[in-house]
């Protein structure tokens, strides 16, 4: 869309992937982006994040940015506040979820449930593991068999670093399943399966609402495909400089990378100052 057929919007609240946008590469906030979140409050724009991780992989970043609003996990299939109360949740079809374990049976990718608030794994020690630790903040339960958790799933991630291997498999999955559940990459190597209800347009949707704010005017940033329901649904859709080019199309803006402070640079060059050219 042309700069010039765009209506200036009047921003009330800013929602943030995490992975790849809000923390840098080695899944740290950087003080940058910690005070340009507190220039936002200032402005009087509420600032939220909505992740894939699990809960216990986003807590640790509400405190350092004092996020009282509500939050989303699981890419919004669960919705829950600082102090742990969880607000909604959306578990995975248990047909789909034996289904897509299922198909992923001989496509050689690692596979982790997320259910009950653990983290489940083909492998304690994968190429993603280690990553994977840090983003969940929890270690892996390893076991080679998820059947009892599959009535209950929060999400499943198949993981490879074989692109067109996850590829397929991902073809394979949405064309069966891609009307009764959410299918998408979260990393270039992370195939994600969660709720159909558990997406990022709907979780933003969630988010706008538990803080009485219209779409229209709820700026998003992400980086990858799993960002790019929110980025189609949002009142300005900002992409990360780190982004692949399709998220980068969906996006009105496109900011630095999340090792350049992107967010922070966000905020700064285009979310503030648009107060000015709304009013």
């Amino acid at each position: 869309m042309a700069d010039a057929d765009r209506k200036a919007v009047a921003i009330r609240l800013v929602v943030s992937d995490v992975d790849g946008t809000l923390v840098d590469a080695d899944k740290k906030l950087t003080d940058g982006t910690i005070a340009a979140v507190q220039r936002l409050r200032d402005a009087g724009i509420a600032f939220t994040v909505i992740s894939a991780r699990p809960m216990s992989g986003v807590q640790p970043l509400l405190e350092p940015l004092e996020l009282d609003e509500d939050v989303g996990a699981f890419n919004g299939g669960v919705i829950f506040r600082r102090d742990g109360t969880v607000v909604s949740r959306h578990t995975i079809a248990e047909n789909v979820a034996r289904g897509v374990i299922d198909m992923a049976a001989d496509a050689q990718v690692d596979t982790w449930v997320f259910a009950d608030d653990q983290w489940f794994a083909t492998d304690g020690e994968g190429p993603h593991t280690a990553s994977e630790r840090v983003s969940s903040n929890q270690e892996p339960v390893v076991r080679p068999d998820f059947d009892d958790l599959l009535a209950r799933a929060d999400k499943i991630t198949f993981v490879s670093d074989d692109e067109d291997r996850l590829r397929a498999l991902y073809e394979q999955t949405h064309g069966r399943y891609g009307e009764q559940a959410t299918i998408a990459q979260s990393q270039a190597y992370y195939l994600d399966v969660t709720a159909l209800e558990a997406n990022k347009g709907d979780g933003v949707a969630a988010l706008a609402r538990s803080n009485g704010v219209d779409l229209a005017d709820t700026a998003v940033i992400g980086d990858q495909r799993n960002d790019l329901p929110m980025l189609t649904r949002a009142g300005l859709p900002i992409a990360m400089g780190n982004a692949p080019d399709e998220v980068k199309a969906a996006a009105h803006n496109v900011t630095r990378d999340n090792d350049a402070d992107g967010v922070a640079h966000a905020i700064e060059t285009i979310i503030l100052p648009s107060l000015e050219t709304s009013k």
